[in-house]
């Protein structure tokens, strides 16, 4: 699969699971050869918490989806990633706007994959980290993928 491929399909709202909707995903660049995704989601403000700030679980969110649909494209759309265990650090504040995250693709083997992610605010700014651990799970030819299943 393609470059272009990857961004007309997640561009299909028929593609895109109801959850990543919410988030306000919005795919900027994928590469199948090297794992690495770039995105945009929409911090609303019903994402945050007393302090004023996006939650953290929102957060990890965010970074969660954008590590996942790494390895998915990188095992070229043919495994379902259950996330299996995620680290996130917390910089800084992330408020309402756009953020931008990244996920690459560290390894891939037959079972398991790792993976990083960067989650920057609007102005560019480093507001959180993670790494992950995602399972590898073959989809039946021509299966559609479950939105339970991205990550």
């Amino acid at each position: 699969m393609t470059r272009e491929d990857l961004l007309a399909a997640m561009s299909n709202p028929d593609f895109v699971p109801a959850c990543t909707k919410h988030l306000g995903f919005e795919l900027i660049d994928a590469d199948p050869d090297t794992g690495r995704v770039e995105a945009w989601f929409t911090a609303k403000p019903e994402f945050l918490n007393p302090n004023g700030s996006v939650q953290g679980g929102i957060v990890t969110a965010f970074l969660d989806e954008a590590m996942s649909f790494s390895v998915f494209i990188a095992t070229g759309l043919k495994a379902a990633v259950p996330t299996l265990e995620m680290k996130t650090s917390f910089l800084r504040p992330l408020m309402t706007g756009r953020a931008r995250c990244i996920g690459a693709t560290v390894r891939l083997g037959k079972t398991v994959g790792f993976t990083e992610g960067q989650l920057f605010n609007e102005d560019g700014v480093l507001c959180a980290t993670a790494s992950a651990t995602a399972a590898i799970r073959a989809l039946e030819e021509g299966a559609p993928l479950a939105a339970s299943d991205a990550g």
